[in-house]
């Protein structure tokens, strides 16, 4: 028996998530049903974020054990001749059999897109949130270094969250403009249910001037959901990368 580690990339439209769900597919449900039907045997994936409906990612992380003798490097090419289009293994390498990725020390780096000018761009209508109202661009940048920081981020979670503590840590959170793309990318240990959208919606009120920039110490005071922004559209995240800083995810080198 082996663990192998996959890395993950999809395009999340037509998905109701990462996460089994009965009232339609998932990633999760596509990775199982196609890994077992390539290994013949019964594979149930265990993934390190649980990605909400129309979310995206680039790296997102699932293991599970196979007694298959297909090398693990090998499972990506032939898994990937199976999969949707919209969804491709980056790589897939054998780990050691106790590697868990909900239980190492990593960082995640997320990015929401915002497409801003007069009408939409349908190349990338699936990936942004569209918006042609005025954002002041100078005031959501003065915001971002108030979340910077350990802090208790309830007022930035929904309140249909079940984490046993609210408290995470931002390592970086920066806004830059590639033209009309206005790209929000945000580093921390981990992020509470629909953290990173609710920041991302709190900015684009301050950008629009229902807020202000000097209000995100009180609203992460407050502990109060209500304080803080809307949620923003889901099709604008993802998940660009899933770093662990221990090194527990290594390959294993077999000869």
């Amino acid at each position: 028996m082996k663990r192998v580690k996959l890395k993950v990339a999809y395009e999340g439209t037509q998905y109701h998530g990462w996460q089994l769900q009965k009232n339609g597919e998932t990633i999760e449900s596509q990775l199982n049903l196609h890994l077992s039907a390539l290994l013949k045997e019964d594979i149930q994936v265990i993934g390190a974020s649980r990605t909400d409906a129309g979310v995206h990612a680039l790296s997102n992380i699932a293991i599970f054990d196979t007694s298959h003798r297909m090398p693990a490097e090998k499972i990506s090419y032939a898994l990937n001749q199976r999969l949707p289009e919209d969804i491709r293994i980056m790589e897939s390498v054998q780990v050691a059999s106790d590697f868990h990725p909900r239980k190492c020390a990593s960082k995640k780096t997320y990015e929401y897109h915002i497409y801003h000018a007069p009408f939409p761009n349908p190349l990338i209508r699936n990936t942004s949130f569209f918006t042609y109202v005025d954002l002041n661009l100078s005031k959501m940048k003065r915001a971002l270094p108030y979340f910077i920081g350990t802090h208790d981020f309830k007022s930035f979670a929904s309140i249909h969250s079940s984490a046993e503590t609210t408290i995470r840590t931002i390592y970086e959170l920066c806004i830059d403009e590639d033209g009309p793309l206005i790209k929000i990318r945000i580093t921390g240990n981990g992020f509470l249910y629909n953290m990173v959208r609710i920041i991302a919606g709190t900015l684009l009120e301050i950008g629009q001037g229902r807020m202000k920039p000097e209000d995100i110490p009180e609203i992460i005071a407050a502990c109060d959901r209500s304080k803080a922004g809307p949620t923003a559209p889901a099709k604008g995240l993802t998940l660009y990368s899933y770093e662990f800083v221990d090194g527990e995810d290594k390959p294993l080198h077999l000869l």
